[in-house]
């Protein structure tokens, strides 16, 4: 599975620990920016994980910036996105099973590294159930054709 990450400033401090996890669980990593501390602007981030999970160049994506939801909300205005900010491993595997997230979010203003990577591994394993969850999941489809021309 490819996995697309990328975060700003505010998130870089998890970037190692979500890399960490994901390729110790055999996901292969894009790596979109940042890669420094210095100040950035986060929808670009955003964008450019969104883009490339909708385009289908990669499987899900991770983003990170200081709370998780600026980064979130830009990617959610690309067609076809579910991005998730998640604060811990029971929202990150909820979010797979309920919502079939294609992105998370995470703050690194708001969670540790180490538990940055144990949320990682809880959406990353975590299955979509289907069944009632689809149907929800097609209602918010039509209001993204609705409103995303």
């Amino acid at each position: 599975m490819k996995i697309a990450i990328g975060c700003d400033h505010g998130g870089i401090v998890l970037k190692p620990a979500v890399i960490k996890a994901l390729t110790e669980l055999g996901a292969e990593v894009v790596d979109l920016g940042t890669y420094d501390e210095s100040s950035v602007d986060y929808p670009v981030y955003g964008l450019k994980v969104a883009e490339a999970v909708a385009s289908g160049d990669c499987d899900a994506g991770v983003l990170m910036c200081g709370t998780g939801i600026g980064i979130s909300i830009s990617a959610n205005k690309v067609k076809g996105i579910r991005a998730a900010v998640v604060t811990n491993e029971f929202m990150a595997e909820m979010t797979k099973r309920h919502n079939n997230a294609n992105i998370i979010a995470l703050g690194g203003r708001v969670v540790t590294p180490e538990q940055a990577e144990s949320i990682v591994k809880a959406w990353f394993t975590a299955e979509y159930e289907g069944g009632r969850h689809q149907r929800r999941l097609d209602m918010i489809a039509d209001i993204e054709s609705k409103y995303c021309k």
